[in-house]
């Protein structure tokens, strides 16, 4: 499988903007954003997306990690996953857009 766009960021072989990070997450600002605050939550762990991690407890943890993420962040948010190329997935990698900062 090739290396992914998140793969070399967690390994740090090329920067980003990180706003969180723990042994098992690492948080992004999106480089492309569709919103005034877009952040992305990606596991460390690999899997090319969301519906082939088979256990509950990671989904739980991931989802679990954006919410905080998201929090931290924001009042307000939205959390977003596409899963397939068809459902807009562009980096096959697990991750989570969270999206918010909209002035209402």
């Amino acid at each position: 499988m090739e290396t992914s766009v998140f793969e070399a960021i967690i390994d740090r072989k090329i920067p980003s903007d990180i706003v969180y990070e723990d042994q098992d997450f690492i948080a992004i600002r999106d480089l492309h954003p569709k919103a005034p605050v877009h952040l992305l939550v990606i596991p460390k762990k690999r899997s090319p997306r969301l519906d082939a991690i088979e256990s509950e407890a990671e989904l739980g943890r991931l989802f679990a990690t954006a919410i905080k993420v998201a929090r931290q962040n924001l009042s307000d948010f939205r959390l977003v996953v596409n899963c397939g190329p068809a459902a807009g997935q562009e980096v096959f990698h697990t991750h989570i857009h969270v999206l918010g900062g909209w002035k209402t």
